[in-house]
């Protein structure tokens, strides 16, 4: 017994240094999760704008030049919030957190924040890439309603060290292509790669005079013949139409300022006061494209109240699964599909007949 009553002291100790141990390595793991950044983003909703309504106090659609009418519900406008940056990226707890909760997304920084690319040059991207969408949303509008618009070609950006380095800038309006005016993004492709890799006669407008060019076509990657250009369309607008809308930037507005557009154009209410969200690019033809976030995004939706969501068909694989309780969502790949199920939920007609995304 003598023994026993002896060790007894020095097991408790070793139970308590071992518990101190543990504890230590315990604090010492969280506060690496806590303060040690990772190579990660997180991906939450963002804002949600009516652009029936107003942005702060201000109108996001507005229109000069022909009659608007007033209307009624909501076409949500939808975003997602980036948590995270190359200077400051989430700490391990924040991943933690966010791993945990259906309404956030986890992605590797480089899917957000290209490599080479600082934070200004990825904020003017975005913001070229919105006022892009703003301009193709416009014209699908008025070209829907019957106006008639002059388009033009022009270039956004010119790669360094490429076949127009030195000879071609930014803001040059492609007038022809060995003689052929393109009309088209596809249509100046297609004039590219049409005479293989000889030199093209390239005449562009700047500033209000004609310039001509001779430059020889590179082989991209994919083996296409490219003039190292980015280029895009500018419209000549019959009416003139404001589209206000601030620290917003990337494509994925287009269909949803697209729709807002044309029923402030038309008169009565597009919506019959329903509440409809939805996102997804708009390009002149009418195609709707693939955006990201739109888990996110749903989820925003829902939260600010929305009732039906239109999503673009090539991101049903996205969709399925992962609706919010109480919402439906319709899958459309054009704008005119759009408008027909909008119209459809603003006249309470029946909605079976339209697509959802299934597995």
């Amino acid at each position: 017994m003598s023994i026993d009553s002896e060790q007894t002291p020095s097991r408790s100790r070793k139970r308590i240094i071992g518990g101190l141990v543990a504890l230590a390595v315990f604090l010492a793991g969280f506060a690496f999760l806590a303060f040690v950044r990772a190579p990660y983003v997180i991906e939450r909703p963002g804002p949600v704008i009516n652009v029936l309504g107003k942005d702060g106090d201000t109108k996001v659609i507005s229109v000069e030049g022909t009659d608007s009418y007033a209307t009624s519900g909501a076409l949500d406008l939808l975003t997602v919030s980036i948590v995270g940056n190359r200077d400051q990226t989430p700490s391990w707890a924040e991943l933690f957190m966010a791993w945990l909760d259906p309404k956030q997304n986890i992605l590797p920084i480089d899917e957000i924040f290209p490599i080479n690319q600082t934070q200004q040059q990825n904020d003017a991207e975005s913001a070229a890439m919105m006022e892009q969408s703003q301009q193709d949303a416009i014209f699908m509008a008025l070209h829907k309603l019957g106006y008639k618009i002059p388009t033009h070609v022009y270039i956004s950006e010119v790669k360094k060290n490429a076949p127009s380095s030195g000879k071609l800038v930014a803001a040059d309006y492609i007038q022809s292509v060995n003689g052929q005016t393109p009309t088209t993004i596809d249509g100046l492709r297609a004039l590219i790669n049409k005479y293989g890799d000889k030199p093209l006669t390239v005449v562009v407008n700047r500033g209000g005079k004609n310039l001509t060019y001779q430059i020889t076509p590179a082989k991209d990657p994919d083996g296409k013949l490219v003039l190292g250009i980015f280029v895009g369309y500018k419209y000549d607008f019959p009416v003139k139409v404001n589209l206000e809308l601030s620290d917003i930037g990337g494509p994925s507005g287009g269909m949803m300022f697209a729709l807002g557009i044309y029923d402030t154009l038309t008169p009565g209410e597009l919506t019959g006061g329903a509440h409809i969200a939805g996102t997804g690019t708009i390009d002149p033809t009418g195609s709707i494209g693939p955006i990201g976030g739109i888990q996110e995004k749903m989820y925003g939706a829902s939260d600010a109240g929305a009732k039906y969501f239109l999503a673009p068909e090539s991101n049903c694989n996205e969709v399925v699964g992962h609706v919010p309780s109480g919402m439906q969502v319709f899958k459309v790949s054009t704008f005119d599909h759009a408008l027909d199920v909008v119209k459809a939920i603003g006249s309470h007609a029946d909605l079976s007949r339209f697509a959802t995304c299934t597995k």
